[in-house]
């Protein structure tokens, strides 16, 4: 047998096609580079430069027209202060409504799957706190919560003494959680219904025909399947709790009484704008940052094991 040998004018012919189009990929590559070039610019200014800003201002005793610079004394102060200290502890207080939301985003995604008796209409429900801002949220629960609101007036016809909420650090905290948990459960719902839906029917069929009850299939086959999507609203949650309940204590508390409903979010807030000590409010955001960053990185790696897995 005879192996045919390609023309040398067909192979440079060739040659030249490739070197071409490897040509005009580069070209598009730096079309699209000068493309995004404005819109890169923009997010420079509006979050690097900020960040670079507030990194340097952290240096610096200032109120934002005088400076001295000082080192690093507002984070040394900042670890040394026991109101920080507390407001950490506050902050962790809060993570306790995380099992409550996920436990209740679990149960409502498995009855939205099963397509109860009017299904539709509770999947809208059970979504609506996630398109509702935090302090609206707040309000509402300041508002019921009040000591003239409707929860005291259900407590009046029980024959039990009014209570007033939010003079009691404990009482607070345990508002600010009921509007936690019911803010965060809407969201956490539709993500476990979306990893409901890709699970193959056909294994609850056959659990059926086992013998397995409602409980059964929800411990061995339901929790099971979606054990990634319950990981990322747990972590989804713990940032949330770090970062966004500024709304909440705004509203509700204003971080009392004697800072027992202060987070870390609210009270760089009061350094940087209420005590006029931004040098030690950036401090404290680029610590909180750090905290975000690191909650971050094990998310990221988790749920990239996961994926492997």
């Amino acid at each position: 047998m005879t192996q045919s040998v390609a023309p040398l004018s067909d192979l440079k012919r060739s040659g030249r096609g490739v070197s071409k189009k490897g040509s005009l990929t580069r070209q598009n590559n730096r079309i699209g580079l000068l493309a995004t070039l404005p819109a890169f610019l923009v997010v420079a200014c509006l979050l690097f430069l900020p960040i670079c800003y507030a990194v340097g201002i952290s240096f610096y005793k200032t109120d934002g027209v005088t400076f001295k610079f000082i080192w690093l004394k507002n984070y040394l102060s900042i670890f040394t202060s026991p109101i920080v200290h507390q407001v950490f502890v506050t902050n962790l207080k809060f993570l306790i409504a995380i099992p409550f939301v996920i436990l209740l985003a679990t149960l409502c995604s498995v009855l939205l799957y099963e397509k109860i008796f009017g299904w539709k209409f509770f999947r809208v429900v059970f979504f609506l706190p996630t398109v509702l801002s935090t302090s609206v949220i707040g309000l509402m629960f300041r508002s019921a919560f009040s000591f003239e609101g409707p929860v005291n007036a259900g407590l009046a016809k029980l024959h039990h003494a009014p209570i007033n909420f939010f003079s009691s650090g404990n009482t607070a905290i345990f508002v600010v959680l009921l509007a936690l948990i019911w803010s965060g459960f809407g969201y956490a719902s539709i993500i476990l219904l979306a990893g409901l839906m890709a699970i193959d029917p056909d294994i609850f069929s056959a659990a059926e025909v086992d013998g397995a009850g409602w409980w059964q299939k929800v411990r061995f086959i339901t929790v099971p399947s979606i054990r990634g999507q319950l990981a990322f609203v747990a972590i989804i949650n713990i940032l949330y709790t770090f970062t966004s309940l500024f709304g909440f204590i705004f509203v509700m508390t204003a971080g009392g009484p004697l800072y027992s409903t202060t987070t870390l979010d609210y009270l760089i807030f009061q350094k940087a704008f209420s005590s006029n000590d931004m040098g030690q409010g950036s401090a404290l955001a680029i610590l909180v940052f750090g905290i975000i960053s690191a909650l971050t990185l094990t998310q990221s790696r988790y749920l990239t094991g996961k994926a492997r897995d």
